[in-house]
């Protein structure tokens, strides 16, 4: 049976995430708008987060599992003061503060508390995250009414930068209080805003937690926007609700402005560039001679060593004489001799020779 042929480009395609829609909710949109099923997204943003969600089209999603591993860096705003079970804006109050102790906080001590929790930390994540405890979602055990503690993770926040520490009053009838809480209407808290350069699996809602812990107060992440993902920034996202407005005005889906694969792959892994006889055994599976490591270099993506996800380290991006990306490679031992394999090929069964002599 023949293939479906895709419709549209392949390519990535960067979002700015409005608030209120999930991560899928935007995949869903993407997928009207451009006419193709195959969308996927690289890494999860809450519902209540907005920013950078780097998508992938038709091939492209095969490079997503090697971004959801990049480094990330999010604005963030922290309440101190008040200590919520979704370690968000969207749980339930679970405790507050003196008043004392929170209008004795200071820049300095908060600086102070930032900077304990920056570089190589153990993070205990947000209990209410899609981690599996037993197969089932933590999130999902925690609204059947379980107390759940994740285990510590590795996890390195590279930067956090405090920008601006003012004092403030938080409305607690805009919150669900936990039970047997009673707290006044209105109680002094400190917001907080900063920027967060992380590691992928990091939590800034755990994150904003345990500055309020160190700080003895308790604290909540209020918002949070990410604005890069590795060697993807905000400043390219498209805007969605625009591109929602021009598909419903035009006639069929949209020929969107996608970075290419080729262009994808060259920021994200170092490069090679084939002879046609290399391309084309790589095209077929088969290994070409060791590239030198670290050779070639065009660009690089950003993921820390402790990534859980894909990495890109040691992964070379392949291309044909003609431009064409041919396949993912790296260098491996295959029968004791030292050889440059495909770990992913994007144009299979091509001899790139033939196709050389056909343009001519």
């Amino acid at each position: 049976m023949a293939k479906a042929r895709e419709r549209g480009p392949s390519g990535l395609l960067v979002v700015n995430k409005p608030a209120g829609m999930t991560s899928h909710d935007v995949v869903s949109k993407i997928r009207w708008i451009a006419g193709t099923r195959r969308v996927g997204h690289a890494g999860t943003l809450d519902p209540a987060a907005t920013g950078v969600l780097v998508l992938g089209l038709n091939k492209a999603t095969k490079l997503l599992t090697y971004l959801v591993g990049q480094d990330k860096t999010y604005e963030a705003r922290l309440v101190l003061g008040a200590a919520t079970l979704t370690e968000d804006a969207e749980g339930e109050l679970t405790g507050i503060a003196r008043a004392e102790a929170v209008r004795a906080l200071t820049r300095e001590k908060i600086e102070n508390a930032v900077r304990s929790l920056t570089g190589n930390i153990m993070q205990v994540p947000s209990a209410v995250s899609a981690i599996k405890v037993k197969g089932v979602r933590s999130y999902a055990r925690v609204r059947d009414g379980e107390d759940i503690e994740l285990a510590a993770r590795k996890v390195t926040i590279h930067e956090a930068a405090v920008h601006e520490v003012r004092d403030s009053e938080l409305d607690t009838r805009l919150y669900t209080v936990a039970e047997g809480l009673d707290i006044p209407a209105c109680v002094p808290v400190v917001e907080v805003d900063i920027t967060v350069s992380c590691s992928s699996g990091t939590y800034i809602r755990a994150f904003a937690r345990d500055v309020g812990k160190a700080l003895g107060v308790g604290g909540h992440l209020s918002a949070l926007n990410r604005i890069r993902v590795g060697n993807v920034y905000q400043r390219e996202a498209l805007d969605l609700a625009e591109l929602m407005k021009e598909r419903e005005n035009a006639d069929g889906p949209l020929d969107l402005p996608v970075l290419s694969l080729e262009e994808a792959a060259r920021r994200l892994f170092n490069v090679r560039q084939l002879s046609t006889q290399e391309a084309t055994d790589i095209s077929f599976g088969r290994c070409i001679t060791a590239g030198e490591e670290g050779s070639d270099v065009f660009a690089l993506g950003t993921q820390s060593p402790e990534s859980q996800h894909a990495s890109t380290e040691g992964i070379t991006a392949a291309f044909a004489p003609d431009g064409t990306l041919v396949a993912l490679i790296e260098n491996v031992k295959f029968r004791g001799t030292r050889c440059a394999a495909p770990v992913l090929v994007f144009e299979a069964g091509i001899d790139f020779s033939r196709e050389a002599g056909e343009r001519l």
